[in-house]
């Protein structure tokens, strides 16, 4: 009896030790390296990641689990380079940061986590929170709530009174005056103790805000708002703890600044002239340029008391033109990774951005490609992220439709997967 005990036991322990495989039918798949459309296709998973990708309907084998997506385009999960899970616009929103206790915020942060997750967005750079944004990227990896791959800066860095002071706008004798463990500097070795704050703190990247901005409670959305030799003392320490550096920027002389210290990406580039571009394809600078945020932001300044006094005007008159800068950038040959801005418009509505982008003239494949293969390069991720490829994860997303005939395909996601886990499977 003991003999017949072992044999089953070692048996049982040979069965279980055959993973589980789920073969996907791609009707058709984008190859984001090669930019091609392949149809017909099967991606073999094993726990989180990719095994294969063949031509043809491969046979499961006994026990393997079939995901049938014959009728859908599959791709890579996307990438949103430029996010805030911590809000969302709405009018009025300049008082939440008075009203709001930071339970509320993570609870709301829950909601346009997993919001973006089921929109196809399976990773996401937060660029700027209260710290909250920390949490819940640690939250997610533990899998305690559902919600995308999180790479964040923790909390933005500024100089005092710049888009990153979050005391603007407030009364003088709440106003204080906020340094490094705050996010506000001046001087090269305020940026050293801001830098070594947010590796403290547990961030992933660093953002600073090189210029004013369209939301915060200051005058000014784009005159310069760091010295060349602050940005290169932020980049320099930033080397040291192995982060990268994005660059809030509007204005061309702050973003001149930032390409020529050595940011690796530009966000928003608004006001971006042909010697910034020039000097962004020298240098191999990223260019985030999130359309829909400022599309979005014109369009509620336009409502009476949706934003502040302070921030109509520049609402007005940023936000409409990223649109014909990202078009010029395009065509100069800028690098470009797909970011949003999500928070500034309504969580889960990311895609859109495809479509502006389309409409500035980028084809419907390069602008996917900007939101796998391009965005993983920013990241330092693509030994894991952005393709489907053998031993990469497995984040996968399908839609209804062909994007590259009809870029609101986008929008029409029906199955997400991340990390070899189903989140989403439409009927």
């Amino acid at each position: 009896m003991k003999k017949w005990f072992i044999v089953a036991t070692l048996l049982l322990g040979a069965y279980a030790g055959i993973a589980q495989k789920t073969l996907i039918y791609c009707g058709q798949l984008v190859d984001v390296k090669t930019g091609k459309m392949l149809p017909s296709m099967t991606i073999v998973v094993e726990g989180k990641k990719v095994v294969s990708v063949t031509n043809g309907y491969a046979q499961p084998g006994s026990g393997d689990k079939l995901i049938d997506l014959k009728n859908k385009t599959v791709m890579p999960g996307l990438i949103d380079m430029h996010v805030h899970l911590e809000g969302e616009t709405k009018k009025g929103a300049a008082a939440d940061r008075f009203t709001q206790n930071p339970a509320e915020v993570a609870f709301g942060a829950i909601k346009f986590a997993n919001i973006t997750l089921q929109s196809g967005f399976t990773t996401v750079r937060d660029l700027g929170g209260s710290g909250v944004n920390i949490a819940l990227r640690n939250a997610i990896a533990r899998g305690e709530v559902q919600g995308p791959r999180v790479f964040t800066a923790g909390k933005a860095i500024g100089t005092t009174g710049g888009h990153a002071d979050p005391t603007n706008g407030y009364r003088k004798d709440l106003m204080g005056d906020p340094g490094p463990a705050e996010g506000v500097i001046n001087g090269p070795a305020d940026a050293y103790h801001a830098v070594r704050q947010r590796y403290k703190d547990g961030s992933d990247c660093i953002k600073i805000t090189a210029t004013g901005g369209v939301l915060s409670q200051a005058k000014n959305g784009s005159n310069p708002q760091f010295t060349e030799e602050e940005i290169k003392a932020i980049v320099s320490a930033a080397q040291d703890y192995g982060f990268k550096v994005a660059a809030h920027a509007h204005g061309a002389e702050g973003i001149k600044r930032a390409v020529r210290a050595g940011v690796n990406s530009i966000e928003h580039g608004t006001l971006m002239d042909e010697e910034g571009m020039e000097l962004m394809k020298k240098m191999g600078t990223y260019y985030v340029p999130t359309i829909i945020a400022g599309r979005s932001a014109a369009d509620s300044a336009k409502i009476p008391g949706y934003y502040t006094d302070m921030v109509v005007p520049k609402a007005l008159a940023i936000g409409p033109k990223i649109q014909a800068t990202f078009a010029k950038a395009y065509k100069a040959g800028v690098k470009i990774a797909f970011g949003t801005d999500a928070g500034v418009y309504a969580h889960g509505k990311n895609w859109m951005e495809f479509v502006y982008m389309t409409e500035a003239g980028m084809p419907a494949m390069e602008a996917i490609q900007s939101a796998t293969v391009s965005a993983a390069d920013l990241l330092g991720a693509s030994e894991s992220l952005g393709s489907l490829e053998a031993g990469k994860m497995a984040d996968i997303i399908a839609v209804d439709g062909d994007p590259t005939k009809d870029i609101n395909a986008m929008g029409k996601v029906r199955f997400v997967m991340k990390e070899g886990v189903v989140y989403r499977q439409d009927k």
